[in-house]
């Protein structure tokens, strides 16, 4: 994976070793296959050796200068790369030469001088494609980013209008509520507005829903309830910021407020191998009570988790007997260790 600012790999890891070996040796194929005659074993093991050198020698040399390449603009860090792989192929050849030169028909200069041409050509290919390839990565996460930001903009008004109307109801009734309500909801804007980051630490996105839900049980009173059994999340797995606040505000205006008893929701947690689950599930309201509205929330946290985390994460929803079933799964992605908020 190519580091920030760098469209180099990361040749010190056994992966791209092992992919650096293979392609080496079918260059060294290629390069007997094209000889005259066919070429012979005998050929075919010296070349395949002094490809290997100069490969290995190559992505040894990239990879201790990496971290120095990756501060260089694009084409400067291209430049450097392209012309220390044909200084590793001089440096190769000639020792090649003086080691081995007696078993081949060139002369010296057209023995050394064909090595770094067909180096040249090599090299210019693998770093015109490692180049390409990192900026069109780049501008997949640029659209991706720009994509999230869009989403997120979309569920922070509707999360800021219903928690001001929850407020404004308890003003004449209840000032002093109200008032620890509004530092509530400036505590929770100020968590969430002041990252940068694209993914938080999964306490951090429980710690909001708690926020918001005491804010919804100041206004529905005996109503809800929530039954939390989440003991066993990891509070440092990364999630993007506002997916599963939408789900719980969803859970309470089309679930639990529309009922004349209220409801109970119900949220587990679980880590099953590598997966993150967090289900979720609300009583439905009677028919006649049901008002459309879950899916632009379900969509813009399915649109997230796809632009975080890709085919690896889900947001599947279901009824049965009775009751909303939401069930988020997401890759375990280690960040800075929080304590679990859940209870």
């Amino acid at each position: 994976m190519a580091a920030q600012g760098s469209f180099l790999p990361d040749f010190c890891t056994r992966t791209n070793v092992f992919t650096v070996v293979v392609t080496a040796e079918l260059l060294a194929f290629v390069l007997v296959l094209a000889q005259p005659d066919g070429g012979s074993w005998q050929a075919l093991g010296l070349v395949s050796l002094l490809v290997q050198w100069i490969a290995l020698g190559s992505a040894a040399l990239l990879c201790y200068l990496r971290p120095l390449l990756a501060r260089q603009p694009g084409p400067w860090a291209a430049a450097v790369s392209y012309v220390l792989v044909l200084v590793v192929t001089a440096v190769v050849s000639e020792g090649a030469w003086w080691l081995a030169g007696p078993l081949t028909e060139q002369g010296h200069a057209l023995f050394v001088g064909r090595a770094v041409a067909v180096a040249a050509i090599v090299a210019l290919g693998v770093l015109h494609y490692l180049y390409v390839q990192h900026e069109w990565r780049s501008r997949i996460q640029a659209a991706a980013e720009a994509r999230n930001e869009a989403l997120q903009a979309r569920i922070r008004p509707h999360f800021l209008f219903n928690s001001l109307n929850t407020i404004a109801s308890m003003i004449t009734v209840a000032p002093g509520r109200a008032e620890r309500l509004v530092e509530d909801l400036a505590d929770l804007f100020r968590a969430t507005l002041g990252r940068s980051e694209r993914l938080v630490p999964l306490s951090e996105e429980l710690s909001l829903v708690e926020g918001y839900l005491r804010m919804e049980h100041e206004r529905l009173g005996e109503r809800l309830s929530v039954v939390w059994r989440t003991g066993s999340l990891p509070g440092e797995a990364l999630i993007p910021p506002l997916t599963l606040q939408p789900l719980f505000e969803n859970a309470v205006y089309y679930g639990v407020e529309p009922r004349r008893e209220g409801g109970t929701l119900m949220v587990t947690g679980r880590v099953v191998g590598e997966i993150v689950l967090v289900e979720l599930v609300n009583p439905l309201p009677p028919a006649t009570a049901r008002t459309p509205g879950f899916g632009m929330a379900q969509s813009n946290v399915r649109e997230r988790l796809a632009l975080a985390f890709g085919h690896q994460a889900s947001l599947e929803v279901n009824e049965r007997e009775g009751v909303y079933h939401v069930i988020v799964r997401f890759p375990y992605r280690r960040g800075v260790a929080d304590e679990n908020t859940g209870s």
